[in-house]
């Protein structure tokens, strides 16, 4: 029923106001649907960013899209981990780890594999720099995102490209047939690719890479505030227990999402995105607020004022597309692949539950467990995406008691304070509540999941950086602080409004499918929202 409501309102709202609005596109078929499409993610984006700092946000930015575009705030993440390539990859696909393949930023290839990056790749080269940075591909995700729909529904005249400082948020989003997905290089603040894609970037990308070279000596110390620091009401005094220092990375400050949204005009304009027949995309992630926030925490100075300075930088691009595309001519949702928690030591000082864990420690832990068993060595593969994975190869090779190595495990982590439920992810067992279940099987990938998955105590979190115990912050729990997400739908064929229901993050896919009139991703579970 809402796919067809959302089928409705584009047949007899879209394609009238397009043409109204753009007169300059002709009456066909395949121009009645918006010019471009922008999928706008901002990495680590709880969704009550939008409602703390709304008084101090300006009226061009976060504030026009929920003024004029048709708001979801009660939406959420459905599986488990909520982690970056994770949430990417479900946006795009409209599909969850069970089915996309991407079970983490990291995972095993197999039960008896190496563990792998998301979208490392050694047979394919770097593009535009001579590190291994660029030997990255889409080559692990194993279905179809909203871009390559796109380019089947128009015999790939359609372009689409991605857009990131983090490799695997622009590939990913992307699609496995994208023109094009460019991401930062971790030794300069230059935008690089692969020959999974191409031989040698474009001339567009290599004249924005010169615009760079000014943030080549870049430091912590040029942090240029926004306001006096007295403003800043809605955080902890700048320098505080909870944080650890920026770095000398543009990665690490606002200026980050400045570059990006830079280089995200550059691919409209350097490759006439928005201009042709057919209705291009561009995919655009926000990777700066999640390396600022995993060192401060949502109570920073820091934070809010990168916030702030998004807020400002979403504005500009914002009048840059009505320019450049016309207003009403394009399609933009935006939205966050995960939110964060609050820093631990913080809510201790305010007497509210909360604790670290850390994985390298609990696999000494479940090391020594097993020795006890007479089990010399480690029957331990790893602790990746909160879940145990056994060295298989070992267990079956020494023909010694998996079942029983498993369940004194599982044991042994229920009695740990930082543990509500460890379970085996072939058995869900019926107590554990329904939505929790459904996170589980969601998350759970046959070949690149775990064999016990831990779920942690609401308040507790794996320790972000074990050089510095207790402070920053981190996120991939069930949650609601990791899982609740901004969503918003605004442009072509998107009237205002707010829908207060529940919705998913595998619902955002089908909705724009349906507001295109294509075919929905070939793994998606979610269902596309009405919009009315």
């Amino acid at each position: 029923m809402k796919f067809a409501k959302c089928i409705a309102r584009w047949l007899c709202v879209g394609v009238v106001s397009v043409a109204a609005v753009c007169p300059a596109v002709a009456q066909t078929a395949n121009n009645q649907r918006p010019r471009l499409v922008v999928g706008l993610v901002v990495d680590q984006m709880r969704w009550d960013y939008l409602t703390r700092y709304a008084d101090r946000y300006g009226e061009g930015g976060f504030k026009r899209l929920l003024r004029e575009g048709y708001s979801c705030p009660q939406t959420f993440i459905n599986y488990l981990p909520s982690v970056t390539a994770v949430g990417h990859a479900s946006i795009f696909t409209g599909s969850v780890p069970a089915i996309n393949g991407i079970a983490g930023n990291d995972f095993y290839t197999s039960p008896v594999g190496n563990r792998t990056y998301c979208t490392a790749d050694s047979t394919v080269s770097s593009v535009g720099t001579t590190s291994a940075a660029g030997k990255m591909s889409p080559h692990n995700l194993d279905v179809t995102t909203l871009g390559d729909e796109l380019r089947l529904a128009t015999n790939f005249r359609s372009k689409v490209v991605g857009v990131a400082i983090k490799d695997r948020t622009a590939i990913l989003p992307a699609g496995r047939s994208a023109s094009g997905a460019y991401w930062m290089d971790s030794r300069a603040p230059r935008f690089i690719s692969s020959t999974y894609y191409m031989e040698r970037l474009p001339q567009w990308v290599e004249q924005y890479n010169r615009t760079l070279t000014r943030y080549d000596a870049y430091k912590a110390a040029d942090w240029k505030w926004l306001q006096d620091k007295s403003a800043y009401v809605q955080s902890t005094p700048d320098g505080s227990r909870y944080e650890i220092a920026p770095n000398n990375q543009i990665q690490n400050s606002y200026l980050g999402n400045t570059v990006t949204l830079g280089m995200a005009r550059a691919a409209i304009d350097g490759e006439k995105l928005g201009q042709g027949a057919d209705t291009d995309m561009l995919t655009v992630s926000l990777s700066s607020t999640d390396y600022v926030g995993h060192r401060v925490g949502p109570n920073s100075t820091y934070i809010e004022d990168t916030y702030l300075r998004l807020d400002a930088d979403l504005a500009d691009f914002l009048t840059y597309l009505d320019r450049k595309i016309g207003k009403g001519c394009y399609l933009l949702f935006l939205t966050a692949d995960h939110g964060a928690a609050h820093n631990p030591t913080f809510m201790a000082d305010h007497k509210l539950s909360s604790g670290t864990w850390n994985g390298g420690r609990l696999h000494q832990q479940l090391d020594s467990l097993t020795q006890q068993m007479g089990i010399s060595g480690s029957v331990i593969k790893g602790v990746e995406n909160f879940q145990i994975h056994l060295d298989y190869a070992r267990l079956e090779r020494e023909q010694l008691p998996a079942e029983g190595i498993r369940q004194a495990i599982i044991r042994f982590l229920q009695c740990q304070p930082e543990v509500l439920y460890a379970l085996d992810v072939k058995q869900i067992p019926a107590y554990l509540p329904e939505g929790l279940r459904q996170m589980v099987a969601n998350g759970y990938h046959v070949k690149r999941s775990g064999d016990i998955q831990l779920i942690m105590r609401s308040g507790w979190n794996e320790e972000y950086d074990v050089r510095y115990p207790g402070k920053g912050t981190n996120h991939g729990s069930w949650a609601p602080y990791d899982t609740h997400i901004p969503l918003i739908f605004y442009g072509t064929g998107v009237k205002p409004g707010i829908d207060y229901s529940r919705h998913y993050i595998t619902d955002i896919a089908p909705t724009v499918a349906a507001l295109l009139g294509i075919q929905m991703p070939n793994g998606c579970v979610g269902e596309a929202i009405s919009l009315e």
